[in-house]
């Protein structure tokens, strides 16, 4: 941040500049102005889907993906970590969807690729550093299969960039849906708070082949 206080003038603009607003103060005494969207959102951003173990989880994702690709709606499922990324998509492979799976190794490759993950029938499996910055544009029709639709495997650190993951889709007033997937086994969940989650889960009747979806929980979650 010294390096970008040297200047006489500097901006910049971001979809998730908000949940930053704190940040960019402190670092650089940048306040945040927020723009209206052009258009109104019709995305859905629905309730994160709580499971008790990860293959209860995963089994749920892959089942997901195949009722979605059933319909031709679009999907582009994304995951923390090339391996994750690669499991999902040998799994969907030998249930005979084709897929395009991106690990950010390729960017300009990986750039084409995802901006095609909005035409009918696509499976797109990446991490969320793959193929950032492209516009995903919708293909014929596929408005009326609810639009992209973003499959979340896990919740990040930051939530701006489970945010930018959501904004993969519903773009300019476009249809879509986004979803995170959990379970109390990842990562995040047991480093942040799983006890915690699990009792409140506990009062809830959550079982292990029962998923939980609450508000309550999602804000716990983000919180």
């Amino acid at each position: 941040q010294n390096l970008f206080k040297l200047f006489d003038k500097f901006a910049g603009m971001t979809g998730t500049g908000k949940q930053g607003e704190k940040e960019f103060f402190e670092l650089y005494s940048k306040i945040v102005v927020e723009i209206p969207t052009d258009k109104p959102i019709q995305r859905q951003d629905l309730e994160d889907r709580v499971f008790a173990n990860m293959e209860e989880k995963n089994q749920a994702i892959i089942d997901v993906v195949v009722e979605k690709h059933k319909k031709s709606q679009p999907v582009l499922l994304i995951t923390r970590t090339a391996e994750a990324a690669e499991y999902f998509s040998a799994n969907l492979f030998q249930l005979d969807i084709p897929n395009n799976l991106l690990i950010a190794q390729n960017v300009s490759k990986e750039a084409q690729m995802i901006a095609e993950a909005g035409t009918r029938a696509a499976v797109t499996v990446a991490t969320s550093m793959a193929g950032r910055g492209t516009d995903i544009k919708l293909g014929d029709g596929v408005e009326d299969l609810g639009g992209l639709a973003v499959i979340g495997t896990e919740r990040h650190e930051s939530r701006r960039i489970d945010d930018q993951l959501r904004g993969r889709s519903g773009r300019q007033g476009d249809r879509g849906d986004s979803r995170f997937y959990l379970s109390l086994q990842d990562e995040l969940m047991v480093r942040f708070g799983s006890e915690r989650l699990q009792k409140m889960m506990n009062r809830l009747g959550m079982d292990d082949s029962t998923p939980i979806e609450s508000k309550m929980v999602s804000r716990a979650v983000e919180s």
